[in-house]
């Protein structure tokens, strides 16, 4: 049994889905995807102070857990925020939040 498997499902969800905003650069990338009012198609290292392998690697990274989509436009990549996979983030984070909120008097 992997040591993983010792914990409720919900659990790993939320280790999987902060494993994936654990780097500045990915939290970079969304919050300038969520500043632009329309899907970037483009380079969007020109925004960032990132080569392209790098932020093309953690494109890649936010895709795979459905946080942004990219759909391809000719030769270019039409990158934007994916509203279901945020959503998704914010009820799992703002319920485990919710959960671990300490009480307010001094007694616990």
């Amino acid at each position: 049994m992997k040591k993983l498997e010792l914990f409720e499902e919900k659990q790993q969800e939320i280790a999987f889905l902060a494993k994936a905003l654990s780097h500045p650069a990915r939290i970079a990338i969304l919050q300038f995807l969520a500043s632009t009012p329309a899907c970037i198609s483009g380079d969007i290292s020109d925004f960032l102070p990132l080569s392209r392998t790098t932020v093309s690697q953690h494109l890649k990274e936010l895709k795979s857990i459905g946080l942004i989509q990219g759909d391809v436009e000719g030769l270019k990549i039409k990158y934007c925020l994916n509203k279901t996979g945020i959503d998704k983030l914010k009820n799992v984070f703002g319920a485990l939040f919710d959960e671990i909120t300490p009480c307010d008097n001094k007694i616990c």
